[in-house]
């Protein structure tokens, strides 16, 4: 029993290690493939509105376009928490990004 044991182990030791480093890379890709990432590398906004009354946001996001997506993203807080997209292209918004920027500038 012992001889057939040794008869199935492969006589090139460089050989098997080669064998055990190529399923150790394969072990570490699929662990790697099955990670979750952090931060999603995507455009947030998939709809966006064309304005919402400014009594109703609490804070504006506006993020530049990137590596994550390719378009300016304006993300606006609302005062019951809810989240809204709104379009950067809007006239509305752009008045609404105006009074807020001018409203930190004269702080």
């Amino acid at each position: 029993m012992a001889r057939a044991a040794l008869s199935a182990a492969p006589s090139n030791p460089r050989l098997l290690r080669v064998a055990l480093l190529l399923l150790l890379l394969v072990a570490a890709g699929r662990r790697a493939a099955g990670a979750s990432v952090a931060t999603e590398l995507r455009c947030q906004c998939l709809q966006t509105l064309q304005g919402i009354h400014p009594k109703n946001i609490q804070s504006v996001n506006v993020k530049s376009p990137g590596p994550h997506c390719a378009q300016t993203e304006v993300i606006a807080t609302l005062k019951n928490g809810k989240k809204a997209c709104l379009n950067p292209a809007s006239p509305m918004v752009q008045k609404i990004i105006e009074k807020i920027l001018n409203k930190g500038s004269t702080n």
